[in-house]
């Protein structure tokens, strides 16, 4: 993973009105229209390859916002980060492209007055991430070659974060029990059972099946 610049370090704070106010509108949107997997279903995500993988959240995205003019819409966010324990959205992931192509410059959250501005985007560089991407284009995109980064792409967590809502990783506290409804038609307890591959709908299965 390789960051756009260093301003999550250097500029960018949790308590500067435009990040409390951005996270308070990507929070509304998860209670309002994304508020359980089943939800995330109904609204076209799917899961991304890491929730087939060994880790206990993951990210689902919309191919239709990806592909869409717009980057930092908490309304239309191209990710959603799930926790699998409490099966609860915890957080969004905007990916900077326009009409589905790699923009260069991603947009700041803020500036300062001396200009300095939060910009705080990622991408990774590394095999497995670069690989996913490229075999997600193939299926909803028109492919082309194996790319050497993902597009740039910013979290922000909906909880407390010991280290920044715009960390990589996923806050240690997620809201804890009790676990929310699946959203969909299944006879599994979400307080008993950890989300996993087995759950979902049959009809997302076969969505997934060529990608991951």
């Amino acid at each position: 993973m390789v960051h756009y610049d260093d301003s999550m370090h250097d500029v960018c704070r949790d308590d500067h009105p435009e990040s409390e106010a951005l996270q308070e509108e990507v929070k509304q949107s998860l209670e309002e229209t994304y508020s359980t997997v089943g939800a995330l279903i109904d609204e076209g995500y799917i899961p991304y390859f890491d929730f087939f993988a060994d880790g206990d959240w993951s990210h689902w995205i919309q191919p239709e916002f990806i592909g869409d003019d717009s980057m930092v819409d908490p309304e239309r966010p191209e990710s959603i980060l799930v926790d699998h324990q409490w099966w609860r959205p915890i957080g969004v992931m905007f990916v900077a492209t326009i009409d589905g192509e790699d923009v260069d410059s991603p947009p700041s959250i803020y500036e300062e007055d001396d200009d300095a501005a939060c910009t705080p985007w990622h991408a990774h560089v590394g095999f497995p991430g670069r690989y996913a991407w490229w075999k997600y284009r193939q299926v909803y995109e028109d492919g082309g070659s194996l790319p050497c980064r993902t597009p740039w792409m910013l979290h922000v967590w909906i909880h407390p974060h010991e280290k920044s809502i715009y960390a990589h990783g996923a806050p240690e506290e997620r809201g804890g029990a009790p676990a929310e409804p699946a959203g969909f038609d299944t006879d599994v307890d979400t307080d008993e059972e950890t989300l996993g591959p087995e759950h979902l709908p049959d009809a997302i299965k076969s969505k997934v099946k060529d990608l991951w």
